[in-house]
């Protein structure tokens, strides 16, 4: 799953130095998408938070002030959407198929991080998904996946 990631990540930001995050920065579409699912159920846990900051270090190699900056943005930007469509539309630009599948799935993961998933959360991801072109089919084997990796297995596999 790591190499998953950081392939994901380092594709997202080879066009973008660490320090610099601009208003079309596909990493702030990425941070404002992921707010946007886990604030769906209207619970943000400090799990979901911790998640998405580890991604985020992890994948970008941003730490301290930069990482803060980075999700300041990423906040804001989600704050001042209506839809997913704006940063949907941005990525599914940057991205490639596999990219797009890759981004899904690290949103499932951040949908686990508290051990659930919930109704308002699957919709959300339903529609970004299908907004970044992800079949349904995939959807769901991605959200499989996440829930193995989770430590959930089988007890989240219906669709």
């Amino acid at each position: 799953m790591l190499d998953r990631l950081q392939t994901f990540f380092q594709s997202v930001m080879q066009d973008h130095p660490k320090s610099v995050f601009a208003p079309d920065d596909p990493r702030i579409a990425v941070a404002a998408l992921c707010f946007q699912v886990m604030e769906a159920d209207g619970v943000v846990l400090d799990v979901e938070r911790d998640k998405l900051r580890d991604i985020l270090r992890q994948q970008y190699g941003l730490d301290g002030e930069q990482l803060d900056a980075m999700l300041r943005a990423g906040q804001d930007a989600e704050n001042e959407a209506v839809d997913y469509y704006r940063f949907t539309n941005d990525l599914k630009r940057h991205l490639d198929e596999a990219q797009r599948q890759q981004l899904v799935g690290i949103l499932w993961d951040i949908v686990y991080a508290d051990g659930t998933r919930s109704e308002m959360e699957d919709h959300a991801i339903w529609r970004v998904a299908d907004l970044l072109g992800v079949s349904g089919r995939e959807r769901i084997a991605l959200r499989q996946e996440a829930a193995h990796r989770a430590g959930l297995g089988a007890t989240d596999d219906a669709s």
